[in-house]
């Protein structure tokens, strides 16, 4: 592949990063390559068995990283607040696995990059805890609120970066504000579609008002393009449907490029100097694969109403509110 790569990733020494789902795919790999780099990196899983098994094999990866491993349930809003609640405490709830001398990735409360990866796709329909649809619920109010409840970490650390991972799938549909849980109308492609534009909604209206309160947190978007992970068969599976779950199997073997480029688009909104607020950056090639650069939107995702519209009802839904930026 020509063009930037994760060997381009600038030095990360000092610096902290949360990944949210980083116990496999484009997670796991994004945070791998922040820890080459010398970051300290807090791997966000829902599962303790897969993150506990990610965060062994990160550093037999990368043996001088500084990792560990955190429970976060982005379906559950009490786990949200449990992992922000408990980020800094210097360990207490996570498992250590770095080779540094002590105390949690998130040790004294610095937060440098916040990259919210974790993600479902075209599932049936199901709730969270919370009573959400699940793929507007774990893609977005998760996110939303854990976020939300970050931000103080963030706006005291110069040069922080929040990410948020969307994708090309927003373009299936715009938010629907007066039904953004599916209750009248649910299509599983449709609903992952929403939720995807919602992220971009969400960026869209963080970076307006990280701008209007004069800071200089980043808050970009980023998309993997076809990357082979476990998002395409997880429906399918989890309904028995072994014709389409063979049918993902297939596309992700023939045409998905690999994790390992799918993440490069993270890595560089998250790192590269030249990135701007509200960027949304993804593969070069038809927005399918190669060296990550700007990536196409639908236009509804700037759509400053629309993004207001719903950050208020984001807010009313999870009860976190922004404290410190202008609205």
């Amino acid at each position: 592949m020509t063009g930037w790569n994760a060997s381009d990733i600038p030095d990360q020494s000092g610096r902290t990063a949360v990944v949210t789902g980083a116990n496999s795919g484009i997670g796991y790999v994004t945070a791998r390559e922040l820890a080459r780099r010398g970051a300290r990196v807090v791997l966000a899983c829902r599962s303790e068995e897969r993150g506990t098994r990610a965060l062994e094999q990160l550093c037999s990866e990368v043996p001088s990283a500084e990792a560990e491993f955190r429970r976060l349930d982005l379906g559950d809003l009490g786990s949200v607040r449990e992992f922000a609640e408990s980020y800094g405490d210097g360990g207490v709830g996570g498992v250590d696995g770095g080779g540094g001398e002590g105390g949690g990735a998130g040790e004294g409360g610095g937060l440098d990059l916040l990259i919210n990866n974790a993600g479902v796709m075209a599932l049936p329909y199901r709730q969270t805890v919370d009573g959400f649809e699940t793929q507007f619920g774990v893609n977005h109010l998760g996110h939303f609120a854990l976020t939300g409840l970050l931000l103080p970490r963030l706006l005291r650390t110069p040069g922080a970066r929040i990410v948020t991972v969307s994708s090309a799938f927003h373009a299936l549909g715009n938010i629907d504000i007066g039904d953004l849980n599916g209750e009248r109308s649910y299509r599983r492609w449709i609903a992952y579609g929403r939720s995807k534009t919602a992220n971009l909604l969400f960026v869209h209206e963080l970076a307006r008002r990280l701008a209007a309160t004069g800071s200089d947190v980043v808050a970009a978007a980023a998309h993997p393009g076809y990357a082979e992970t476990n998002l395409q068969a997880a429906g399918p599976k989890m309904e028995g449907r072994k014709l389409a779950e063979r049918v993902m199997w297939l596309g992700n073997r023939v045409l998905a490029q690999p994790a390992t480029a799918g993440a490069l688009p993270t890595l560089y909104a998250a790192t590269a100097p030249e990135v701007r607020p509200d960027a949304f950056i993804g593969p070069r090639v038809l927005g399918w694969q190669g060296a990550p650069g700007r990536s196409w939107r639908a236009k509804w995702t700037l759509n400053d109403t629309a993004s207001e519209r719903l950050w208020e009802a984001s807010e009313s839904l999870t009860g976190v509110r922004y404290s410190g930026l202008k609205g």
